[in-house]
């Protein structure tokens, strides 16, 4: 194992530094999203969604790329030319003069921030083992889940004293802070005796592997379709609030409070799954997201105008909090069988979630027409596909055990 230079605090507060670049660029972006429409001439209001879809679908191409790019050069090269990228991303979005140049930044910044995503993960592997990167791990993601809460509230506070330009001026700037402190503070932890050779066909084998692994699959596309719902409501979270419940400012505190509850969800996970297993989790996180639905959805069909902003926020708590103990889970179920292409295995599980995310929910927000329905609906749809693929997974298991 690799010493690090840096204190244990100084550690975490880099890494989550890091990790919430990509957070920080969808979240602080969504009370600009109707000024930056009008101002790049859009004539169709829903096409706004595609500024916060865009970014995941640059994901999901550099979750694949920067993994096994890591295993082969190193950490420290993965993450500054990611962050590189990044960076000119923010810079193209800034100087943006029509929606296509808009697009093609947000591609760029979900690109390069994929490095912060699947690579500091890895480097916390290669500096700690055990109980201690469980610790680290948990310190890491108190501060990575307040940064979701807190994002639009900075996009608002950039927008009372300039222009919505100015936010990608603001990531930029921070972007910037996060890799210069990076390549001055933190050694390379992956040491040149320990690295892979970078090859198509090993890189190729890996990637085969994952998405035909009969254990993996149906927890691999079960994260994806219950992470499509929430792209979906990320792309619609501005319209819903300051346009149809018209919340105006107040908007920020309402993301803040639902981002909150994902929050919660993963404390009471790592509290509980010991007891009652990651798979028995799901299934119920599952079933109960199904019956929320089903009655948000009638109630919704129901009540004169739909549900009030209130009904809303119970119901979206609720289903936020059932997500939070999804998320984590399915990775892990995903991954649990492939340990000995960990690497390769978890860039693909994430590029492979990410990309079915992205569809589904540019498919949710492309229904939006001003009511919730579309919401609630794509949530109902999700957790009903989803659980039908852990039960067919969890089949397979049984079947495979017997024969």
């Amino acid at each position: 194992m690799t010493q690090s230079k840096l204190g244990q605090r100084e550690f975490v507060s880099l890494m989550a530094l890091i990790m919430s670049l990509v957070a920080l660029a969808i979240d602080a972006m969504l009370p600009a999203l109707q000024f930056i429409g009008k101002d790049l001439g859009l004539s169709n209001i829903n096409d706004t969604q595609y500024i916060i879809s865009s970014i995941f679908a640059g994901m999901a191409l550099g979750l694949i790329f920067f993994g096994p790019f890591s295993d082969s050069f190193g950490r420290k090269p993965a993450i500054l030319s990611g962050g590189a990228i990044y960076i000119i991303g923010c810079l193209i979005s800034y100087f943006s003069g029509d929606f296509q140049w808009m697009l093609i930044g947000r591609f760029l910044q979900g690109l390069g921030g994929a490095s912060a995503r699947v690579i500091t993960i890895a480097m916390i592997r290669d500096e700690y083992s055990g109980n201690k990167m469980a610790k680290i791990m948990s310190l890491i993601m108190i501060i990575f889940i307040i940064v979701p809460a807190f994002a639009p509230s900075l996009g608002l506070l950039v927008m009372k004293f300039s222009h919505w330009r100015s936010i990608f001026s603001v990531m930029a700037s921070i972007a910037f802070v996060a890799m210069l402190w990076f390549y001055l503070r933190q050694p390379e932890s992956l040491s040149k005796e320990k690295r892979a050779p970078f090859r198509l066909n090993r890189i190729l084998s890996g990637v085969k592997e994952t998405i035909t692994h009969r254990q993996s699959l149906p927890y691999l596309l079960s994260a994806g379709f219950s992470f499509g719902a929430f792209v979906g409501y990320l792309s619609l979270a501005q319209q819903i609030f300051q346009m149809k419940y018209k919340l105006g400012d107040q908007f920020a505190i309402a993301f803040g409070g639902l981002a909150l509850c994902i929050g919660s969800a993963s404390f009471m996970n790592s509290r509980l799954v010991e007891r009652f297993g990651m798979l028995a989790l799901c299934k119920y996180a599952l079933r109960v997201l199904f019956v929320l639905s089903s009655l948000g959805l009638l109630a919704n069909s129901l009540i004169p105008g739909g549900l009030s902003l209130v009904m809303f926020l119970i119901y979206m708590a609720l289903s936020f909090f059932c997500v939070g103990i999804l998320f984590g889970n399915f990775n892990a179920l995903a991954l649990q069988p492939l340990g000995h292409i960990a690497g390769v295995a978890n860039s693909v599980i994430s590029a492979v979630q990410t990309g079915v995310s992205v569809i589904v929910g540019t498919l949710i927000g492309s229904f939006y027409d001003g009511d919730v329905l579309p919401l609630v609906f794509g949530y109902l749809c999700c957790s009903f596909i989803s659980i039908l693929l852990v039960e067919w997974g969890s089949r397979r298991k049984v079947l495979e055990s017997q024969a």
